[in-house]
């Protein structure tokens, strides 16, 4: 293994064309496979933060309850586990809100509040579901003093599709990136591979093992995945912070993990593309060489 490393290492110095050539194709592939990541991961992020307006449940409050019935129902509502956060709106709230929204017009039904009290119900992104928000209403819907349930369910439905179809379609480009990674760095690393056949040869010949043969050229792959991860993670996270520079409100509701994800993601990626891209060329290029 010390053999290995410090010819893994020697090699990386002696053949600095070769060495750059590879390192800088892995860098780019990253930096594809990094954007990606980012915007697979703010999608994620868009998606529950949709998810979670669009399945807004409103529970009506019976009229004829009294106040402190309508604060208890309130209270019950907010032991359920779907229940991210809750809402308590008044009769008054509602006459104000129904003023606000409906402009002129409106101020005729300012003298008696005709608008029940509700309760506005904010669901973990975990539970918005059609089918799960269609259980919870037909659950609450027969507890007492509760007047109806009601939420967006056409709207709802919409979404998840549109959602699924994004979701679907980012997976699908982002296998395909890391395959044309793959296959790019494995070519470039055959290439300097090629150009030291003749001492893969003498190694062979003197009876050294594929294995022993191998492990210089991964050591030298892992090195350039990580040297290649660490530029690539430095311009995938400067492209982040540019995007929420750009966008303020994107900023306001940015997880402070995403960044430390996405650079430890790139950099743990390079690592294993540069092992798996060494590991596959060496592979079939040893194969071919044989010793009469």
């Amino acid at each position: 293994m010390l053999y290995a490393l410090r010819e893994g290492l020697a090699s990386f110095r002696r053949a600095k064309f070769a060495a750059f050539a590879s390192t800088s194709a892995m860098t780019v592939a990253l930096v594809l496979i990094g954007l990606f990541g980012l915007v697979g991961l703010e999608a994620q992020r868009l998606s529950a933060w949709m998810r979670q307006r669009v399945g807004v449940m409103e529970v009506f409050v019976e009229e004829d309850a009294s106040q402190t019935q309508a604060y208890a129902l309130h209270a019950r509502l907010q032991t359920l586990t779907a229940i991210d956060s809750t809402t308590f709106v008044s009769q008054q709230e509602a006459q104000q809100i129904f003023q606000r929204e409906f402009g002129e017009g409106s101020d005729i039904f300012a003298d008696t509040p005709f608008l029940p009290a509700s309760v506005r119900l904010y669901l973990k992104p975990a539970y918005v579901h059609p089918d799960s928000l269609g259980q919870l209403a037909g659950r609450v819907r027969i507890w007492q003093h509760v007047d109806d349930v009601v939420f967006n369910q056409p709207l709802l439905v919409k979404v998840q599709s549109n959602l699924r179809l994004v979701t679907t379609g980012i997976i699908v480009l982002g296998l395909i990136v890391v395959l044309a990674a793959i296959f790019l760095v494995a070519n470039t690393i055959r290439l300097t591979i090629y150009a030291r056949r003749l001492l893969i040869r003498t190694m062979k010949l003197v009876g050294a093992t594929d294995a022993f043969i191998r492990r210089p050229f991964l050591v030298e792959g892992v090195l350039q995945g990580l040297i290649a991860g660490s530029i690539a993670a430095g311009i995938v996270g400067g492209c982040y912070r540019l995007l929420l520079t750009y966008l303020p409100q994107l900023a306001a509701a940015a997880d402070p993990r995403t960044l430390w994800v996405l650079v430890g993601g790139v950099v743990t990626t390079g690592v294993v593309l540069g092992w798996l891209g060494s590991w596959i060329a060496v592979r079939r290029f040893i194969r071919t060489i044989h010793v009469h």
